[in-house]
């Protein structure tokens, strides 16, 4: 199941408020901001680990997505500003 990350009723970025540990049922609850990461697309969040997986060489996944180097860079630059953005 995907974590939820918007709000269905007015598409503001939820919170975490409970975490429950598998193992032994402990329970933990609070109001806690989602990690900047977890507030990406999937999509979003799979690049980065595409990123991080290739040595962080832009060339790289530019040549396994068979892109060219400065599309790769310019979707990279668009994801730069979207984190500038989310940890405003």
């Amino acid at each position: 199941m995907k974590l939820p990350i918007v709000c269905p009723s007015c598409d503001h970025t939820l919170n975490v408020s409970r975490m429950q540990c598998p193992n032994c049922n402990t329970e933990v609850s609070g109001n806690y901001e989602l990690p900047v990461l977890l507030k990406m697309s999937r999509e979003d969040q799979d690049f980065i680990l595409n990123f991080f997986l290739s040595s962080g060489s832009i060339k790289e996944m530019a040549k396994q997505a068979e892109l060219s180097y400065p599309t790769m860079r310019n979707r990279m630059d668009d994801l730069i500003e979207k984190i500038h953005q989310l940890k405003k």
